[in-house]
This record gives C-alpha cells, sequence and structure tokens, in this order.
C-alpha cells in the first residue's frame, strides 16, 4: 500500500507564487534539491514510525520533499528494491547495510547517516513451551522474575530432543538484530543457536545448533506460531504482543533487558543514491531527526497520537491496543502481567538517532560469532567497515541545519569533538562488556561462538 503526500499539489502551487514574488521577499538560497519526489519502503512494525511520523506532521515537506511511503512485503524485497532504484530508500534492520557492504547474501554498497530507533524487540513462546518453561523459572508474588534467562529453556529443549522433536524459533532476517539478539539470548543460557558456515555452502546458520531457527516475516509470527511450525519467535511490535492478545503465546523477555538500549533499525539507501542525491539525504535525515524528537519529547507525550497513526491501515494496521501497550510504555508478558518498560521504543533519547560506528561493530562481531564473517579479521577491518557504511558527517549537517534553524539546539545532539564510540557497556544478560574500539576482544569472551582463527 502507498501513501503519497497529501499536500503535493498545494506544496508545488505554493512553490510557483513564491516563484512570482520580489526575490526581496524570499527567504536565502538554499543547496538545491536533486531530487523532490521520493518513495520510501518500510515494514508493518511500530519502529516505522519516524517514517510515519515525519510524512504526517509535514516535516518532509517543511525539507521541500515530496514522498511516497510504500508497506513492503519482506526485508529481502525491500532490500533489493533501495538496491535497484526501485526505492529512494528504506527503514531498514541496521544489519542489511553491513551485510550487503560485506557481501553476505546480497552484494552491494548500501549506506546509513542515521539511526531509526532503539530497542522494540522481544521473544515470545509458545503458551506450551511457556508452561514448561516456568517451572524453571523463578517467582517473586506469584509472578515471574524478570529478566527471564535462556536456562530455563533449556531443559525443554532437552525434553522436546528426547523426544525426537526438533526446536524451531522464527527470526526475520539472517542480518537482523532479532536473529543476533536471539542468538544472543540463547548462547547466554548455554544454548548453541548453530552456525553459518558459507565457505561450505551453508548458509542455514544451523550447523552444530541444538535449535533451528529460520526466517518468518514479521506480521506472520503470530499465526506461524499458532499453526505450531515454530516454537517461538523473536520480532519487533507490535507481533509479540498480539500473542498476548490472541491468547496464543507469552513474551518472555524483551531486547531492552538483552542488551538496554540496543539500536535496532537505520534509515538504508544505496551509496549510489546517496553520493548522486546529497542534498536531498541530508533534508531527508533532518526530516527523520524531527520526527524522532516529536515521538520521544516531553516524555513521550505524543505517544498516544502516534499509536492512532500506527494503527491505520496504511501503516503497521494492527489494533490500537496491541500498539499501546508498548508504546505507550508499558510491556505485557504474561495476559494480565503488564510492567513498565518507558524505554522499550527510544527514538530520540540517548543519541538515538546518531549513526555510531561502534553500533555498526557490534553488529558486524555478532556476524564474526555466528560465522557470517567465514576468517577472523583484524580490529581495523571491523572498524574500517563501519565507516563505509555510517555517515555519521551527514547526521553532522543535518543536525547543525536543525539548530540554526532554531528546531533543535546543540544539546540534542552528540559532543561536537564526539569520535564515533558509544562508551564500554556491560548492560548486557550476560554482564559481558563491549568495546567498540576492540571487536576481537570482545568476540574471544563468548563461551559459545567462533573465537579469533577460527571457522565453523
Amino acid at each position: 500500500m502507498k501513501i503519497t503526500t497529501r499536500r503535493n499539489l498545494l506544496g508545488k502551487s505554493l512553490l510557483a507564487s513564491l516563484l512570482m514574488l520580489p526575490l526581496s521577499w524570499l527567504p536565502a538560497q538554499a543547496a538545491e534539491l536533486e531530487k523532490e519526489e521520493l518513495k520510501l519502503g518500510f515494514i508493518k512494525l511500530t519502529d516505522m514510525a519516524p517514517l510515519a511520523i515525519a510524512y504526517e506532521k509535514g516535516f518532509f515537506e517543511d525539507e521541500g520533499l515530496y514522498v511516497t511511503l510504500e508497506a513492503q512485503a519482506n526485508w529481502k524485497v525491500l532490500l533489493d528494491r533501495v538496491i535497484d532504484g526501485e526505492l529512494d530508500g528504506a527503514h531498514m534492520l541496521a544489519g542489511q547495510p553491513l551485510g550487503a557492504t560485506i557481501g553476505f547474501g546480497t552484494k552491494a554498497a548500501v549506506v546509513t547517516a542515521l539511526s531509526m530507533d532503539l530497542n522494540g524487540n522481544g521473544i515470545t513462546m509458545s503458551n506450551a513451551v511457556w508452561e514448561e518453561m516456568k517451572k524453571h523459572v523463578p517467582m517473586a508474588d506469584g509472578k515471574p522474575v524478570h529478566p527471564i534467562k535462556a536456562d530455563a529453556l533449556k531443559p525443554v529443549i532437552e525434553q522436546y530432543r528426547a523426544a525426537g522433536k526438533p526446536f524451531n524459533l522464527g527470526m526475520v532476517f539472517p542480518v537482523s538484530t532479532h536473529n543476533y539478539e536471539l542468538r544472543y539470548w540463547l548462547a547466554a543460557g548455554g544454548i548453541n543457536p548453530g552456525f553459518y558456515a558459507p565457505a561450505k555452502g551453508d548458509t542455514s546458520g544451523t550447523l552444530d545448533a541444538d535449535v533451528l531457527l529460520s526466517v518468518t516475516p514479521p506480521p506472520q509470527m503470530p499465526s506461524t506460531m499458532e499453526a505450531g511450525t515454530i516454537n517461538g519467535y523473536c520480532v519487533g511490535e507490535p507481533w509479540n504482543q498480539q500473542a498476548v492478545f490472541k491468547g496464543i503465546g507469552v513474551p518472555v523477555i524483551t531486547d531492552y533487558e538483552i542488551w538496554k538500549n540496543n539500536p535496532e533499525k537505520v534509515l538504508g539507501v544505496s551509496k549510489a543514491w546517496a553520493d548522486a542525491n546529497p542534498e536531498t539525504h541530508k533534508r531527508m535525515v533532518k526530516a527523520m531527526i524531527r520526527a524522532g524528537m516529536w515521538l520521544d519529547e516531553n516524555n513521550n507525550a505524543n505517544r498516544a497520537e502516534a499509536v492512532e497513526i500506527l494503527s491505520r491501515p496504511e501503516y503497521v494496521g494492527a489494533d490500537a491496543k496491541v500498539i499501546a501497550n508498548s508504546m505507550t510504555g508499558t510491556f505485557e508478558y504474561e495476559k494480565g502481567d503488564k510492567r513498565a518498560v518507558p524505554d522499550f521504543n527510544v527514538f530520540f533519547r540517548y543519541n538515538a538517532t546518531y549513526p555510531y560506528y561502534s553500533d555498526a561493530i557490534w553488529y558486524l562481531t555478532q556476524m564474526r560469532r555466528w560465522g557470517q564473517i567465514g576468517e577472523d579479521k583484524p580490529d581495523s577491518w571491523y572498524i574500517d567497515t563501519a565507516k563505509q557504511v555510517y555517515l555519521p558527517e551527514v547526521y553532522r549537517s543535518a543536525a547543525n541545519e536543525l539548530i540554526a534553524e532554531g528546531k533543535a539546539t546543540a544539546g540534542d545532539f552528540p559532543s561536537a569533538d564526539e569520535q564515533g564510540f558509544r562508551a564500554p557497556t556491560n548492560e548486557f544478560i550476560d554482564g559481558l562488556t563491549y568495546d567498540g574500539r576492540q571487536p576481537n576482544a570482545y568476540i574471544n569472551q563468548f563461551s559459545i561462538g567462533l573465537k579469533a582463527a577460527a571457522n565453523p
């Protein structure tokens, strides 16, 4: 479904009128736009919100951009259409520009100058699996103690194995945050999610696996689990909360609990497009920054309006109550067990929109950990690859213009001397420390996963 800017004709009529005014009445000349009319893709998830808000609130139009938003069937179709030029850009998995650049799956130069959000995912298990897991979960006041670790899932998987049954889990794409978060959580509980071995022609990711992970498009997760094809899944909202509302499953953990304030989606464009349209790219980033600010401002005061917008069929198309469960600062685990998670969805706070090199490097470490990167790489390779794909200089230019226009302040953004690396953090479910400047040292900490110089 396409959503085209409603005020296109009005905008163009106004432009024509302005051209007839005396030159002294016109604002200072801005750099010329290379392309005014844009088509941007998205997947039906609540974290596409910055695109919807930039459109609905006129932020794109403020930049002279006339935008069509178009839902895509799945992440592969979305990526292919950006690469082929059918889309000017898209709401994209953070791992997609990186995976394409290094040639895992599709080989192409894809870049990003803006991170769209932090957090926003969960892991859901079927009711049957949850009932068995629950026997191994600590309780307090009759409710499970969170975060729930994969240690509680391990005996359930062993039961399946003893019965000769595979244990199947869904994730949305091989280079998705969901794949890496699910693998991280499982491995932290002593469960091997399997390895990729592209040099051997094995891209299933199931080599030596205790569980079988496979791709399912986000909106199809609940129905696929209800049909019994998968026993659980990792996905973005609203598809975890949908399982609760339908009474078919229980979200057991959020990604906020796996890695606090983890980067999630990005605004992805092809490098060729970015090179050909620098002014258009910058203005697109400006509009998206403003959308992120609007979504988070005044302690999420605009979230109720955002929920109404996202519930429309042209965007996410899920029940507003389902979307509100996470977008307004709460998250429901078992039916009736609703808990405050104010940062479940973050769109601007904590420098959420800034494209940190260290965010990119984390994804690359997980690609290496699970064999998608088939050979050992020096630390410099991780940093150089991040700098090929992440474009903080474009973000800086956009932010500086917003500051000059009075639409933001310098304090809204990272300091001018920031080098692209977040401070080291140990806010992971396993307590390990990640320092983006030392990727190999990080990889070598894991008890499950490839180490330096090891291959599957």
